[in-house]
C-alpha cells in the first residue's frame, strides 16, 4: 500500500481573507500562497481563532508538563554531592547529565515522525509516561549505572515533552500567533530551570536525594490526567498499524542516534580525562561526524519512504539561516551560562551558593525578552528585525563580559548578564516560527522536530567549544603563576575543574592574585570569541527574508469539535479554523 508523503496530506479549503475566494495549499514550499500572504492588521483572521475552555486547559496542561521537564535540567546539579556519597560513580558521574542530554537530542526527530504517523495525543501521553518511568527508576536506583539508565529514559521524555509541546501549540495557533502562547509556556519552563538548583539542594539536604526524582511522579500523574481529559485533537489514521510502522525511518533515526552519541562521548572526556589529540577523543569524534554525514546522504538518497529530516525543509534560504542560527543561539546561551560562574568563583571568590544567586539576572531577564519578542511578532509579523536586535544584544553583552575583572562592580556584571539574557530571550522563541514559515502546514511536525534536534545538538557543543578556548589560553598564560603546584593543577585542562574560591584561597595572597589574573585573561578570550559567534549569527540574519506568517490555521490536528461547532463552521464557510 502506498503511503502519501506528509507534505501532500489533503487540507480543507480556507477562506482567503483578502478577496473571499477559497484556496487549497498543495505546494511544498511556496511562502507566497494565499493563506500565507501579507494580511493587514484588521484582516488577520482573528475571528477564526477561538480560544475557549479546551484551548486554555491544554495550554495549562502543557505548562505543567513543561515545568516537569525543565526542573530535571538543573535539579541534579545541587543534589550531585549527595548522590555521589551513596552511589560509586566517580568519573562516570558525567553520564548522569550526558545520558539525559544525548537522549533528549537524538530522539527528537523520531518523536516528530511518530506524531505525524500516530497523531499528537497518544504520542504526547506516552512521552510523559516515559519521563515519569525514568524518574521512578532514578529514585529507586541501587547502582550508578541504574541511575544513568533512568536519566537516559528521563532525557528522552524531557526532550519529547519540549518537542511535542511545540508541535501541539503549532496545531492550535496560527503561525503568527504561536509565539504568544509559546512565550507563556517558555516562562514556566524558565522558572523550572531557575528554581531547579534550589529545589534539588533543599530536597537533598533535608530529606533524601531520591525525592529529587520521586517528586516527578505526582506531577507526571497530574499532567497525564489533564491531557487525557482535554487533549483531544485530530489525527490522520491512514492504513493499518503495519503500514504506519513501515513509514518510520528506522535506519535514518538509528544512524543519527549513533552519530550524536559518539560525538557526545568524545566531548565528555576530551580535555579532562583524555587530551584532544588522544585516539580516545579523535576516534569517536570522527565516527560521530562520519555518522552525521552518512545520515545526510541517506536522507537525500530517496531510500527511506518517509525521511525523518526531508530535504524539502531546507529549500528556502530563510530555513537554512534559521537552522544555523538556532545552533549558534543554543551555543551562545550555554556559553554564558557555564563560564560566567567561573568568573564569580575563581575571580571574585564567591561561594558556589552566592555564584548561583548571582546568576539570577540572567535567569530572570530572558523571560520578558521572550514575551516582548512574541508580542511584537504577533503584532507586526516580522521576525527578521527581532532576530537582528536579539543577536546584536547578545553580541554586545558577551563583548562587555570580556571586560570583567576582579574590580568589576556588582551593578556592571548584573547589567552585562541582563543584556545577554534579553538578547537570547528575544531570539529563542521566534526562531521556530521563522523556520516553519516557508513550509506547508503539513510539514510543521517534522520541521519542529528538526529544529529541536539542532537546538539540542548546539547544547552538546556549547561547553566543549569555549572549554577548548579557555584551556588553551590557560596553558598559554600559565607562566603568570609563580607557584609550581598551582601551575600543575591548573594546566592540561584542570583550570575549569579547579574554578572555585576554596581552590584559590589555599595559596598565599600573592599567588591568589596571579591565579585570578590568569582566570581573567582566559575568560576574556572566551567571551571575545563568544561575541564573534554571536556577531556571525547577527550577520546571517541579513540573509533571511521576512516570509509572511500565516494568520489562518490549517491543520488536521486541531482541537476536535462537537457536532454543533462543525455545523457552524460549514455554515460560515470556515475550514479547520479553531
Amino acid at each position: 500500500m502506498s503511503v502519501p508523503e506528509p507534505n501532500k496530506a489533503p487540507l480543507n479549503s480556507t477562506l482567503d481573507s483578502r478577496d473571499g475566494t477559497s484556496s487549497t495549499d498543495d505546494s511544498e514550499h511556496e511562502p507566497t500562497s494565499p493563506e500565507s500572504a501579507p494580511i493587514s492588521p484588521n484582516e488577520d483572521g482573528a475571528d477564526d481563532f477561538v480560544r475557549g475552555f479546551r484551548f486554555w486547559t491544554i495550554i495549562i496542561g502543557l505548562s505543567v508538563t513543561s515545568l516537569l521537564a525543565s526542573l530535571e535540567h538543573t535539579v541534579i546539579t545541587t543534589a550531585a554531592p549527595y548522590i555521589l556519597q551513596d552511589l560509586d560513580l566517580r568519573e562516570n558521574f558525567v553520564w548522569v547529565t550526558n545520558a539525559f542530554f544525548v537522549c533528549s537530542t537524538a530522539l527528537a526527530p523520531l518523536f516528530g515522525q511518530l506524531c505525524n504517523i500516530f497523531g499528537r495525543r497518544w504520542v504526547f501521553m506516552a512521552i510523559v509516561a516515559l519521563f515519569t518511568l525514568g524518574s521512578g527508576i532514578c529514585g529507586g536506583a541501587s547502582s550508578g549505572w541504574m541511575l544513568i539508565a533512568g536519566r537516559a529514559i528521563q532525557g528522552a521524555g524531557s526532550g519529547g515533552i519540549v518537542l511535542t509541546t511545540n508541535i501541539i501549540v503549532s496545531d492550535l495557533c496560527p503561525l503568527r500567533k504561536r509565539g504568544q502562547y509559546m512565550a507563556v509556556i517558555l516562562a514556566i519552563f524558565g522558572i523550572g530551570l531557575a528554581i531547579g538548583p534550589f529545589v534539588g539542594g533543599a530536597i537533598a539536604q533535608n530529606s533524601s536525594w531520591r525525592w529529587v526524582f520521586y517528586m516527578n511522579l505526582p506531577i507526571g500523574g497530574l499532567s497525564l490526567g489533564i491531557m487525557f481529559l482535554f487533549l483531544r485533537v485530530g489525527s490522520v489514521n491512514e492504513g493499518s498499524l503495519t503500514d504506519r510502522l513501515r513509514r518510520i525511518d528506522v535506519v535514518g533515526n538509528g544512524i543519527l542516534m549513533a552519530g550524536t552519541t559518539a560525538i557526545l562521548y568524545a566531548l565528555s572526556y576530551a580535555g579532562s580525562i583524555y587530551p584532544w589529540s588522544s585516539w580516545h577523543t579523535l576516534v569517536p569524534m570522527l565516527m560521530g561526524l562520519l555518522g552525521i554525514g552518512l545520515f545526510a546522504w541517506f536522507e537525500l538518497s530517496g531510500i527511506p519512504a518517509e525521511p525523518v529530516m526531508p530535504a524539502r525543509l531546507f529549500k528556502h534560504r530563510t530555513s537554512i539561516v534559521v537552522f544555523v542560527n538556532t545552533f549558534l543561539n543554543s551555543v551562545i546561551y550555554f556559553w554564558s551560562l557555564y563560564f560566567i560562574p567561573v568568573y564569580f568563583q575563581a575571580v571574585l571568590l564567591y561561594s558556589s551558593t552566592r555564584a548561583g544567586y548571582s546568576l539570577l539576572p540572567q535567569a530572570v531577564a530572558g523571560i520578558p525578552g521572550a514575551i516582548i519578542a512574541a508580542v511584537s511578532l504577533s503584532r507586526w509579523g516580522k521576525f527578521k528585525p527581532i532576530h537582528f536586535v536579539g543577536f546584536a544584544m547578545s553580541t554586545l553583552g558577551l563583548g562587555l563580559c570580556a571586560l570583567l575583572d576582579k574590580n568589576t562592580s556588582i551593578a556592571e556584571w548584573a547589567v552585562f548578564q541582563i543584556i545577554i539574557a534579553l538578547g537570547i530571550g528575544t531570539v529563542i522563541d521566534t526562531l521556530l516560527p521563522a523556520f516553519q514559515a516557508p513550509l506547508s502546514e503539513a510539514d510543521q511536525a517534522v520541521a519542529t522536530s528538526t529544529w529541536s534536534f539542532i537546538r539540542g545538538f548546539g547544547s552538546i557543543w556549547a561547553v566543549a567549544i569555549p572549554a577548548v578556548i579557555f584551556n588553551n589560553r590557560i596553558d598559554e598564560q600559565l607562566s603568570m603563576v609563580s607557584d609550581a603546584s598551582a601551575r600543575q593543577l591548573l594546566g592540561g585542562g584542570g583550570a575549569y575543574q579547579q574554578a572555585s574560591a576554596s581552590f584559590v584561597e589555599q595559596f598565599s595572597p600573592a599567588v591568589q592574585e596571579e591565579i585570578k589574573d590568569l582566570y581573567t585573561s582566559a575568560l576574556h578570550r572566551v567571551f571575545w570569541v563568544g561575541a564573534i559567534f554571536s556577531g556571525l549569527a547577527c550577520l546571517l540574519v541579513l540573509v533571511e527574508s521576512d516570509v509572511p506568517l500565516r494568520t489562518q490555521l490549517e491543520t488536521q490536528y486541531g482541537i476536535e469539535k462537537n457536532k454543533k461547532e462543525r455545523a457552524e463552521d460549514v455554515e460560515n464557510g470556515f475550514g479547520r479554523s479553531i
